[in-house]
């Protein structure tokens, strides 16, 4: 069973290196990404919600809903610490006292 995980995460790390190669270039200023969008945002960023700084645009406006959807994820993910890492539940403690004194 072991080798079968090994031999899965080669294959896996193979095609993902494989779709790697389809990426372009860091930087590449003719990157589909950086041809309409970047442009885009950089001209109406003023115009659309009237500051002058274009990252606060950038994370208040356009991406409001993903920086939100981020904010609840680290949330959740603290809760979920704090709940595993809180200790031993209050009920578990009270019933193991009820069992020694009886």
């Amino acid at each position: 069973m072991r080798t079968f995980g090994v031999v899965l995460i080669v294959i896996t790390g193979l095609v993902l290196l494989y779709a790697g190669l389809g990426l372009p270039q860091f930087g590449d200023p003719h990157a589909p990404a950086a041809e309409h969008v970047s442009d885009h945002y950089i001209k109406h960023a003023y115009h659309d919600d009237h500051t002058p700084n274009i990252v606060t645009v950038m994370i208040a406006d356009y991406r409001s809903f993903d920086t939100l959807g981020e904010t609840i994820v680290v949330f959740a993910a603290g809760l979920a610490c704090y709940l595993l890492l809180r200790g031993e539940p209050r009920r578990r403690k009270r019933a193991d006292e009820e069992d020694q004194t009886a």
